[in-house]
């Protein structure tokens, strides 16, 4: 059976984001690939005799839909931030669709900013809707429960507790989110969204 792999990430130093919070999130990361990997296999062994294992095949079903997608959130949040800090062009196709689709890049950004500081663990995402061919900004509880169906995600910002405790307490939520879009490789976005054509 094809594994997954683990990718690796060309993150530099970055504002607010220790190298040492970095590391320990590329673990986790990495616990998602290896665990993505082990519940196919699972699976696999189960699928002998799927009628006698009938429950707990279900239980891991649904084990492998938080696995995989936290494995997938994980690398466009990393992707991201590697590479180093490059703006979004004011040429850009993507520049265009935020503006199109929420009248300016700050109301955009604001927009964006207020989802990520839902109270509670989750991710904030920005999701491109291929039916409508538009932007949707969604706030995703865990990661098997609220993607949106059939749109392409350009941008995640995690914000479970382990992306920023270590940095900067509970109450730095705030200043997180403005340190994430401080250290964004804008050009790595816009290739997600390329992809959706």
């Amino acid at each position: 059976m094809k594994q997954f792999e683990e990718k690796k990430f060309n993150i530099g130093k970055l504002k607010g984001i220790s190298e040492k919070n970095i590391e320990e999130h590329l673990k986790l990361y990495a616990g998602y690939v290896k665990h993505s990997n082990l519940i196919l296999e699972k699976i696999e062994e189960m699928m002998v005799d799927s009628e006698k294992n009938a429950y707990a095949l279900g239980e891991v079903q649904r084990r492998f839909g938080f696995e995989y997608n936290g494995m997938r959130n994980h690398e466009v949040y990393f992707e991201s931030l590697s590479g180093g800090v490059k703006d979004l062009e004011e040429t850009s196709e993507l520049k265009k669709q935020i503006e199109n689709d929420f009248g300016s890049f700050e109301a955009w950004l604001n927009k964006f900013k207020a989802i990520a500081l839902t109270r509670g663990i989750g991710w904030a995402m920005l999701y491109y809707d291929k039916k409508e061919k538009r932007l949707l900004n969604a706030w995703v509880d865990e990661q098997h429960l609220g993607q949106l169906q059939d749109c392409a995600l350009l941008l995640g910002l995690d914000m479970w507790e382990h992306s920023f405790i270590a940095d900067y307490q509970p109450s730095g939520k705030k200043n997180y989110i403005e340190d994430f879009f401080e250290n964004l490789n804008w050009q790595v976005i816009e290739e997600n969204f390329s992809l959706t054509s």
